[in-house]
């Protein structure tokens, strides 16, 4: 099976083909303004390189930042309509409450507290109040919002108030996106309600991109399925992720640690990929990033929904050195490396140049860094590494030494031992680690959901089976489809033997429903 796997990362566009687990071309070009002219650039250059080899691709992966963007640069996003379904409890705290102001002025909500949700133990708070539902719906049509999202006390485990809200808002908006907490976040209200509102103002967004990424692919000639990394390590049919952006925050990374465990035959250990602006360092587990368990923060707001556990830091090979005062970073030259860098003819040093300056790489001309001071090399190279141990440090959940696999575009600053590492793994393409881990994605399906009145083992089959049904609507081939993780805790305080069951499925790439590239 061939597969193109992309990646559009801050600096570079980086683009493989692969025929099976075989790496047939690789190749990375700066990532342009407009993003999807360096997708085809990429493209065009990867079928470019086999020459008059004719290419039968099977299946096309893309990762990338367009959503995350779209939040921090508070662009792009729909005016969104929110409606909790909460009263008479959490009336002090409006949805939004904690949003910075400029994003949620970009947004504009149009904001309706309706009678309804559940006790956590499953009992009706108060009995759905329809009439303000169908109230809110008409008010929505009349300012003309077509991206809602519906957040109900203790939805996760008790979803009926969502479902019978959405049926009224679809009757009444013909053509509203409706977004679901209950089948994104996690109990806790506020947060779950934020990711809810996030994933409704992005989903117009999610549509332009596929098509847009749907033409880039047209105009190079390929006609295949395609789809959208997921901040997991999997991939899910681009239509199907176009619903749910929010599930693409943070895949960039996820991707190069998975295209780290394919490079490496490691299934276990941690990831660092430096990149040309960020670093992010991550942990595997069976071959997979490991998971957060705690708030994570998008563009300022408060979620807490799946994402992984990751540490980015300002680190990459872009970044900007202070030659007076020797600071390194924040801030970085991004896909302008080639006309900043001193190496390249520009006027900004940055860390490639101390690279190349101390002999640990071949880009550009070396003779352009020759007059930087040795010693000033010495102590930049220094400071960058003990950057790297110490964020190492800050993602162990043990105090023994861990092997780390080194990818990404500036893996040359990351030298071959660290204190608190045990082996310091440098693999081939890693440059193109990301666009390999897209290509190598399976698909997934997850279910993060409160069962009761059911045995143990019956709530852990009825778990599989749900996130089993996801996976094939998303495009796994339900043969190949495997349990790869599940957790249950049981919650006391809830009767007829309540417990949490997390599950995660995934398959290999089945057949689409969906003809996405005509």
């Amino acid at each position: 099976m061939k597969r193109i796997g992309i990646d559009v990362g801050g600096t570079n566009t980086d683009a493989v083909l692969i025929d099976k687990t075989t790496v047939l071309g690789a190749v990375k070009s700066p990532t342009t303004s407009d993003v999807m002219t360096g997708v085809v650039n990429s493209i065009q250059r990867i079928v470019a390189e086999q020459g008059d080899t004719p290419l039968d691709i099977d299946a096309v992966m893309i990762g990338t930042t367009h959503f995350t963007n779209a939040v921090v640069e508070r662009a792009r996003l729909d005016r969104v309509a929110a409606i909790r379904i909460a009263l008479p409890a959490s009336a002090s705290l409006k949805p939004m409450v904690d949003w910075p102001a400029d994003l949620r002025d970009c947004v504009d909500p149009l904001i309706f507290m309706v009678r309804g949700g559940h006790e956590y133990d499953g009992r009706p708070l108060v009995p759905l109040d329809r009439d303000a539902i169908r109230d809110a719906a008409l008010r929505i049509r009349d300012a003309g919002i077509t991206a809602v999202g519906i957040t109900a006390l203790f939805s996760p485990l008790t979803s009926e108030c969502e479902l019978e809200a959405a049926e009224i808002v679809a009757a009444i908006v013909p053509g509203a996106r409706i977004t679901l907490s209950h089948r994104l976040g996690r109990i806790g209200l506020l947060e779950r309600e934020n990711v809810t509102l996030l994933n409704a103002s992005l989903q117009s967004l999610g549509k332009d991109t596929v098509a847009a990424f749907r033409d880039a692919l047209k105009s190079v000639g390929i006609v295949a399925p395609f789809y959208l990394t997921q901040n997991d390590g999997t991939v899910v049919l681009a239509e199907v992720a176009a619903a749910n952006p929010v599930y693409s925050f943070a895949s960039g990374p996820t991707n190069s640690m998975r295209g780290a465990a394919f490079l490496s035959g490691r299934d276990e250990g941690m990831v660092i990929d430096v990149g040309g602006t960020t670093s992010d360092i991550g942990c595997l587990v069976n071959g997979f990033p490991r998971e957060a368990n705690n708030i994570v923060e998008v563009g300022g707001v408060r979620t807490l929904f799946r994402m992984p556990d990751l540490l980015p830091m300002a680190l990459g090979g872009g970044t900007i050195i202070d030659p007076l005062t020797g600071k390194i970073g924040p801030r970085s030259v991004g896909y302008r490396i080639t006309e900043k860098a001193l190496v390249f003819g520009g006027d900004t040093l940055t860390t490639t140049d101390i690279a190349v300056a101390a002999g640990l790489v071949e880009i550009g001309d070396r003779d352009r860094v020759r007059h930087l001071d040795p010693a000033k090399v010495k102590h930049h190279l220094a400071a960058i590494h003990a950057m790297i141990e110490d964020g190492v440090d800050r993602m162990k959940t043990s105090a023994g030494d861990m092997p780390i696999i080194v990818v990404g575009g500036g893996a040359f600053l990351v030298p071959d031992r660290l204190a608190g590492v045990s082996e310091v793994i440098h693999v081939e393409h890693a440059g193109v680690a990301n666009a390999l881990g897209a290509a190598m994605a399976q698909v997934s399906g997850e279910v993060d959901q409160v069962f009761s009145g059911l045995t143990r083992e019956a709530a852990l089959a009825a778990a599989q089976d749900i996130a089993t049904r996801r996976a094939v609507e998303a495009g796994a081939d339900m043969d190949t489809v495997v349990l790869v993780d599940a957790e249950d805790i049981p919650i006391a305080y809830l009767p007829g033997d309540a417990r949490r069951v997390r599950a995660r499925v995934v398959g290999t790439i089945g057949t689409p429903s969906i003809k996405l590239v005509a």
